[in-house]
């Protein structure tokens, strides 16, 4: 039997009505629903620790997607989350056609993994870039975690490749998808002038420090843990458990503190509501014009981006997640709510002619329902791009303290060879965008 194409796995939605009246699109197999297999998405794993997790129970629990791989530097982890997989799949079944989720420790081996469709990137910053151009090159369609990218040229090189190669790619800024509906709403009754002429936007909670040169002491590296295949692109440097953790953890690693590794915390939130305020701005093929650090040259808070518009974007110490400020009102919103003032800016319903937003409602889903009907997806690269440019732009700022003019369209700093340097990093050989 000849393999099926890849294009005819895709096609199965657009042939679902259809599909509905010849017969079930669902089949049952052990008392649990599974898409038959040429109607079922082979997904393939590239970094499984906490936030892989927590997107693998997602993955596992869509009758449309199949697990087929899993790939880390990471032995305990890699095998974990392989058994993780094969017990899902093999719980309550009777079947024995199912065949054990491959385990791989180079990504580029997974992605040559027979019948592979798509892939989750999970890894640490500095592993999105090379990951994600192999894969759009391989023809995988790809959802990579936020912050996309650890330098704005990294993050122009992805959507270039994404473009070539015609894949569908998700970004995981998931706000825009999910929380209630606050970031949404709040976007909405922005863009539809609800509060007036919008002036200011403050970024506070959740959103931390710029990052910092990584001077953690020498750890001996485990056994089990390819730790330069972890450091990959970044300097060479010895193991240690805060930027690695040593076994199966629960929590988010710190590499997301330190400069070679990502953008501090900053970044780490920064990028989901920096990225509110973009969509908010209607910034999200663009961005600010200057950047404006803190006068006190030890702030860690405070640095303010200026748009064209003459609009400010500041990110505060405390305070909502975003918070939009007019000439008639405020919203704020957050993960756990959004308010206003006055208070009946949000009781009045929006009509067919106010802006709404493009509908999602679950992020991961989006992503699968565009992988099938070849529609752009809530976050495609060149947002999820831009959004990282403002932590970017942000930790520049910080590091250089210096008043800086950005043009978004040729993405480089005007008249400053210093703070162009900084966009994008050399790469340990033998690692190349």
């Amino acid at each position: 039997m000849p393999r099926p194409s890849r294009v005819s796995r895709r096609q199965f939605v657009q042939t679902a009505a259809a599909a509905s009246i010849a017969g079930p699109l669902i089949l049952v197999s052990g008392g649990k629903l599974r898409a038959a297999p040429n109607e079922r998405l082979n997904l393939g794993v590239i970094g499984t620790g906490k936030r892989a997790g927590e997107l693998l129970g997602t993955f596992l629990g869509r009758a449309d997607i199949q697990v087929v791989a899993v790939c880390d530097v990471h032995k305990l982890r890699r095998e974990t989350a392989a058994k993780r997989i094969d017990e899902h799949y093999t719980k309550g079944s009777k079947s024995d056609d199912y065949k054990s989720c491959k385990v791989y420790t180079d990504f580029r081996d997974l992605l040559q993994h027979k019948d592979l469709d798509v892939v989750l990137i999970a890894t640490p910053d500095h592993w999105h870039a090379i990951p994600c151009i192999s894969a759009a090159k391989a023809k995988k369609d790809i959802y990579c975690e936020k912050p996309l990218t650890l330098t704005v040229v990294e993050g122009r090189k992805i959507v270039e490749a994404v473009k070539d190669n015609k894949v569908i790619f998700q970004t995981g800024s998931q706000q825009r998808s999910e929380f209630g509906n606050n970031f949404r709403t709040a976007v909405e009754y922005v863009r539809s002038g609800r509060i007036g002429k919008l002036k200011t936007v403050r970024i506070g909670d959740g959103v931390g420090d710029p990052a910092e040169v990584c001077n953690l002491p020498d750890q001996e590296t485990p056994e089990g843990v390819d730790w330069d295949t972890w450091l990959g692109p970044a300097p060479k440097r010895a193991y240690h458990e805060d930027l690695c953790p040593r076994g199966v953890h629960n929590h988010f690693p710190a590499f997301r503190k330190y400069r070679e590794y990502a953008g501090g915390y900053l970044a780490d939130m920064g990028a989901h509501h920096f990225d509110i305020a973009q969509w908010a701005l209607n910034m999200d093929g663009s961005g600010p014009v200057k950047i404006e650090p803190p006068r006190d040259e030890k702030a860690k808070r405070g640095l303010r981006f200026v748009y064209a518009s003459g609009i400010e974007m500041i990110h505060t110490d405390g305070g909502p997640d975003c918070s939009f400020e007019g000439s008639d009102g405020t919203i704020n919103a957050t993960r756990g709510g959004i308010n206003c003032k006055p208070e009946g800016i949000l009781k009045e319903p929006l009509t067919d002619k106010d802006f709404h937003v493009y509908p999602s409602n679950s992020h991961v889903g989006n992503w699968v329902e565009c992988v099938k009907s070849r529609k752009e997806t809530i976050c495609p690269a060149e947002i999820g791009h831009r959004s990282a440019t403002i932590c970017h732009l942000a930790n520049i700022g910080y590091q250089l303290r210096k008043e800086l003019a950005w043009d978004p369209e040729k993405e480089q700093f005007v008249d400053n060879a210093e703070a162009n340097k900084l966009l994008s990093r050399a790469m340990r050989e033998p690692w190349t965008l």
